[in-house]
């Protein structure tokens, strides 16, 4: 019993010997060694380092990256528009030192960060519309606000990874105005669409019907072109006949005139020595009077 004892106490004292003169720091964690609260040593890998028992203090600093999310702030756009803006900054901390020696703590680092995020935000957003801000343009801006914080923040050990915007919203007492502007600035433009269509359409009924009348005309030169062509042939054609055999040409259109004449009830009467009433009496004279 009194071995066990003792061994507990031998390894007890060697594990409070081991971390008085060791520590060690895993892949997420990042150390410095303050002696007098002067920095004497910067551990900024993971290993197992050394330390002065009872003059050497170790601090631990987070190497992974953190979230800082912003507390909403009003900004003013350059169309003096009040906007409320939600954001929030992904960061590290750079330089284990630099960050002691300038900030000490968590707490204040946030507290810096919140200021000079919030300050680059406003300048830059103060210098654009609110239609701008609302706009796929937004990113450039981030992205401009990211880089000079991360300038700012940089000789504080701190780097700023990517500053972003979870929301923006309007005040309540200005989001109505502003909703009513734009449904107005919506309509207008829906109606220069509508004015534009219409003009449009006639133009192309006009159009159109240009093309009509030219297309009508031409199909009924065509017509008039093609029906004097068979007008010209026929009479060809007549004449061709006619001379082929004139004698009876004339008794065909004798015939012709005698159908004509006899249509329907009729009174004619002719002279004897007409040859249509030779034609019709053959060798007797006299007045015919006939029905049919």
């Amino acid at each position: 019993m009194k071995a066990i004892i003792t061994f507990a106490i031998v390894f007890i004292l060697l594990i409070v010997i081991f971390n008085m003169l060791f520590f060690y720091v895993d892949e997420t964690k990042q150390a410095i060694v303050l002696r007098f609260g002067k920095i004497v040593k910067v551990a900024d890998k993971a290993g197992l380092y050394t330390k002065t028992p009872f003059v050497d203090k170790v601090v631990q600093f987070e190497k992974r990256l953190l979230l800082y999310d912003i507390s909403p702030e009003i900004i003013i756009t350059s169309d003096q528009k009040r906007l409320k803006v939600d954001n929030y900054a992904f960061w590290k901390i750079s330089d284990p030192q630099k960050f002691y020696e300038s900030l000490k703590s968590y707490s204040v680092a946030l507290s810096r960060i919140d200021d000079i995020v919030y300050s680059n935000l406003r300048d830059i957003f103060a210098q654009h519309t609110l239609d701008e801000i609302i706009s796929e343009k937004r990113l450039e801006f981030l992205n401009e606000i990211t880089y000079k914080t991360r300038e700012t923040l940089k000789d504080f050990g701190i780097y700023i990874v990517d500053v972003r915007v979870k929301r923006t919203d309007l005040p309540e007492a200005n989001a109505k105005a502003v909703f009513e502007r734009m449904k107005s600035e919506r309509y207008k433009t829906a109606a220069k669409i509508r004015a534009e269509g219409e003009k449009e359409a006639r133009r192309i009924r006009a159009e159109t019907d240009k093309q009509v009348r030219i297309i009508i005309a031409e199909a009924e030169k065509k017509a008039e072109e093609i029906k004097g062509e068979g007008d010209a042939e026929a009479v060809k054609i007549y004449a061709e006949t006619y001379g082929m055999d004139t004698e009876f040409y004339s008794f065909w259109r004798t015939l012709e005139a005698y159908k004509n004449s006899l249509k329907g009830d009729a009174i004619i009467i002719l002279d004897k020595n007409v040859e249509f009433t030779k034609q019709l009496l053959g060798k007797g004279e006299g007045v015919i009077e006939t029905n049919k």
